[in-house]
């Protein structure tokens, strides 16, 4: 879809200036106080996605950074949280460690075949 002026300026300053405050980017990009912020950001959905995705992508070693300088560092003030939010970070962008998984069956109970003596 091709954007206007002012759409395209929203982008910029959604992921720029306004730091992701769609309010402070509406006012930013010129649109009226009394435009819905969903009239701006309903046809700019895909965009914004792929933004956010390149941004995650941006900042993910950063992130990742700041779990290694509490390795480093650990009785650090301030360690917990940097660690909660880093992790937080890198769990929304993918990046999630293995979770285990449980398997149960409705019945403990397995029937193996009859052994034979073909030994």
């Amino acid at each position: 879809m091709a954007k206007t002026e002012k759409q395209q300026k929203f982008l910029d300053v959604l992921f720029g200036e306004a730091r992701g405050d769609l309010y402070q980017a509406k006012k930013l990009a010129g649109y009226s106080p009394v435009t819905p912020i969903k009239d701006i950001t309903t046809p700019l959905a895909e965009e914004i996605t792929e933004l956010t995705r390149r941004y995650i992508a941006t900042y993910g070693p950063k992130a990742m950074f700041s779990i290694a300088d509490v390795m480093e560092n650990p009785t650090d003030l301030g360690n917990k949280e940097k660690l909660n939010a880093a992790k937080d970070f890198l769990d929304r962008s993918g990046l999630k460690g293995a979770e285990r998984v449980e398997v149960k069956a409705e019945s403990p109970l397995f029937i193996l075949p009859p052994k034979t003596n073909d030994e």
